[in-house]
């Protein structure tokens, strides 16, 4: 079966409308529900609710009945039938995942912790004073947050990978309490290479429940656990499908978050100097997310055509095949413009989660890049480098969201404030400044608190 990538050419008057079409597809959306969702939701709700809808009315109940809201939509929608006592994962299950892992993958997990431990405490926030006049002092302080919730994903595959990419910022950051929610799954809460990963970083706390309900017990806290409660956390990370991204922008406000995300995105530039074998490559690791977005930017028609026939042989023999072809045709486009400059110019529209640069010049195409989450540079730097092992980390803004936000770090744990000390020689410095614009803003109390303290006995 030939794979059908949709091909845009930027000559062609209709191709704003199809990139436009494309951008929508990649934007998570309140509204949009397969049949057999609809199925479901009508089997648990008793009528057609929209994602937004049916994310809506778990959290309210969860905030309203705790516990018992937990387990009822944990058996209705996963299909596990847990209790207060089993809901929590025990610690001594976790400490056998992780006596019973092999010496390779622990070696491994420490290699890649060491990665990112290594760039996130380079990039930290580190306190900054700045002198005020008169011996004044200006602070900035950065302090670690308390607790976070991380939300691990367990469908179609088990990810170790998210636990270092979102547990190891927070660690260097200095957050001391970590709690790991993932669906009762053999993918998620049930996956040995996850507890044991979480095991290997020293994080115990870990609850088999996923979906918008496990978004919800983080954000309110859950009592009525056998043994110590689930305390309610001060920022939920990480990835999940289309409930946990609504639910965690539903608790924004209650606590709060590091995005909202969609399907997974890569776009590759490529010009007559790329090898068409790489960006395929490239493109299918993206598809096989399913869904993922793959989208190819060139300058050169002949590029263009073997990519296209690179995709068609290396998705034939994938491993996960038919996923990868279904997100290739469904998210997948091969775009052919102009030039360099308007390469450039769609990237930043598209602002990707993933943007790999894979022409020559690549350092100044860099220069004309603003909007992605992630950039990778050059044949060798391929995006399941940023997924596993570099250091920074692999949750990343998508629906062209990189165009204000960035990926999460080590900074995103810290909360920061600011002192201020005046002297009194300080204080009169800048009191003349400080009582006019009060008075004009007619808050003259404000404009007293200063005159009061101006006119003191210095001797206090």
């Amino acid at each position: 079966m030939t794979l059908k990538v949709q091909q845009i050419d930027t000559r062609d008057g209709a191709a704003a409308a199809a990139i436009a079409a494309l951008r929508a597809k990649l934007a998570p959306s309140g509204n949009v529900v397969s049949e057999a969702g609809r199925k479901k939701t009508i089997e648990v709700f008793g009528e057609p609710l929209s994602p937004a809808g049916v994310v809506e009315r778990i959290c309210a109940e969860v905030k309203a009945d705790g516990l018992a809201a937990v387990l009822k939509y944990t058996k209705q929608l996963d299909g596990a039938d847990l209790t207060a006592a089993t809901l929590r994962v025990p610690d001594a299950e976790i400490a056998a995942a992780h006596a019973k892992a092999s010496a390779e993958f622990l070696s491994t997990i420490r290699r890649i912790r060491e990665n990112i431990l290594r760039f996130q405490t380079a990039i930290l926030h580190r306190d900054v004073e700045v002198a005020g006049p008169n011996g004044s002092r200006l602070r900035q302080r950065y302090l670690p947050l308390a607790r976070v919730g991380i939300c691990v994903p367990g469908g179609a595959a088990a990810y170790p990978s998210t636990v270092l990419m979102t547990a190891v910022p927070a660690q260097a950051a200095g957050v001391k309490e970590i709690a790991v929610v993932s669906p009762p799954t053999p993918n998620g809460a049930y996956n040995a290479d996850v507890l044991a990963t979480c095991h290997e970083l020293g994080i115990r706390e870990i609850y088999r429940v996923g979906g918008a309900q496990a978004v919800a017990a983080l954000a309110y806290g859950i009592d009525g656990l056998v043994g110590r409660p689930l305390v309610k956390v001060d920022k939920i990370v990480g990835p999940g499908n289309q409930f946990v991204a609504l639910a965690k922008k539903l608790m924004f406000g209650e606590v709060d978050i590091d995005s909202i995300a969609g399907p997974s995105e890569v776009v590759v530039l490529a010009d007559d100097t790329t090898r068409p074998e790489f960006a395929a490559a490239d493109l299918i690791a993206q598809a096989e997310h399913a869904p993922g977005s793959s989208v190819l930017i060139t300058w050169s028609e002949a590029t263009l055509r073997a990519v296209a026939a690179e995709l068609d042989k290396q998705s034939a023999a994938a491993a996960r095949a038919e996923l990868a072809r279904q997100s290739l045709e469904a998210f997948g486009a091969l775009i052919l413009v102009r030039d360099r400059q308007e390469a450039a110019e769609l990237a930043n529209t598209l602002a990707t989660e993933h943007l790999h640069i894979s022409c020559g010049e690549p350092e100044a195409m860099l220069g004309k890049i603003r909007n992605a989450g992630a950039v990778f540079i050059g044949p060798f730097s391929p995006v399941a480098l940023g997924d596993y092992v570099a250091g920074p980390s692999h949750v990343l803004p998508t629906g062209a969201t990189a165009r204000f936000a960035s990926g999460l770090s080590s900074n995103d744990f810290l909360r920061s404030n600011s002192v201020i000390q005046f002297t009194q020689e300080g204080l009169s410095a800048v009191a003349e400044d400080a009582i006019h614009m009060a008075n004009r803003e007619g808050l003259l109390a404000h404009a007293a608190s200063v005159i009061l303290r101006r006119q003191a006995d210095s001797r206090l």
